[in-house]
């Protein structure tokens, strides 16, 4: 009974966060994974209507880099590539309005036989409005690697509104594989 009560103690307990220490550890683990890996699928993106776009330029980046083998066989791979992406155009609309105006009137004005008034009037006014709009394009995405047991070993969300001389979407995968390249760079270091 004693020993019963002792289990249900232990796990009513909340699980620990875990440390500084542990944290570094299962970071170092993940990033050690990223050297085994060999080939790797990349999944469908989850997303609006240009997910499966966002997919087609993150392999070309990924392929470029030449970091591991991509394939097309899910069943090939000993990594996957799940995520999420987005890839919207639209329209922002500016508009402001500002105005001044001044009135004022002075009048007089008596009723006999013989009739006497005077009026006065000024008026003064300005007004000014301005309307904008500007075409905004924007991607994010958030990608993960998950080895064979379900583990995610890497991952990383990146956004743009585009690059100079290339569009949102190109420039998400472009940071992408260079987050995945550096990372690989931190886990060669580790393995000296």
């Amino acid at each position: 009974m004693v020993a019963l009560l002792g289990a249900c103690a232990l796990a009513e307990t909340p699980a620990q966060s875990p440390t500084g220490a542990d944290s570094a550890a299962i970071e170092r683990d993940g990033l050690r994974q990223l050297l085994t890996i060999r080939r790797v699928y990349v999944d469908r993106l989850t997303g609006g209507e240009t997910a499966a776009q966002m997919r087609d330029i993150l392999i070309s980046a990924l392929d470029g880099a030449k970091l591991f083998v991509l394939t097309e066989t899910q069943e090939r791979a000993d990594f996957i590539l799940r995520g999420a992406a987005e890839d919207l155009v639209f329209t922002e609309e500016h508009s402001s309005s500002d105005g001044i105006n001044v009135r004022a009137n002075v009048g007089t004005g008596r009723t006999t036989s013989k009739s006497t008034g005077q009026n006065a009037g000024v008026g003064f006014g300005d007004n000014e409005s301005d309307r904008s709009t500007d075409r905004r394009h924007e991607a994010t995405a958030s990608v993960r690697l998950v080895n064979q047991a379900g583990d995610v070993v890497w991952s990383t969300t990146q956004e743009s509104l585009g690059a100079k001389f290339r569009g949102a979407s190109s420039d998400v995968a472009d940071k992408i594989t260079a987050k995945l390249k550096e990372d690989f760079e931190r886990a060669r270091k580790l393995g000296r």
